[in-house]
């Protein structure tokens, strides 16, 4: 397997972790559990970030650029409602 392969695969599982903590987070019925599930929250974006970055550097996780028209032209959807 690739390199780009495996970091693809790291960068899903940290994203589903991410959203778990998240999910713990919001629904923590205590101060002590809402901090726990908060700071490994943290912990997972600063992980995903990192596994980004490199991605992108090395050309692996592609971004598009959007006219400005089509942004606007969703803010105007969205606005309106």
């Amino acid at each position: 397997m690739e390199d780009k392969d495996l970091m693809e695969k790291e960068l899903l599982i940290i994203k589903g972790v991410c959203d778990l903590y998240l999910h713990g987070t919001i629904e923590s019925t205590t101060a002590e559990v809402h901090c726990a599930f908060k700071d490994a929250l943290n912990q997972s974006l600063d992980i995903q970030n990192k596994i980004y970055n490199l991605m992108a550097e090395k050309g692996w996780y592609k971004t598009e650029t959007v006219e400005q028209q089509k942004i606007d032209t969703v803010k105007q959807k969205f606005a309106n409602k």
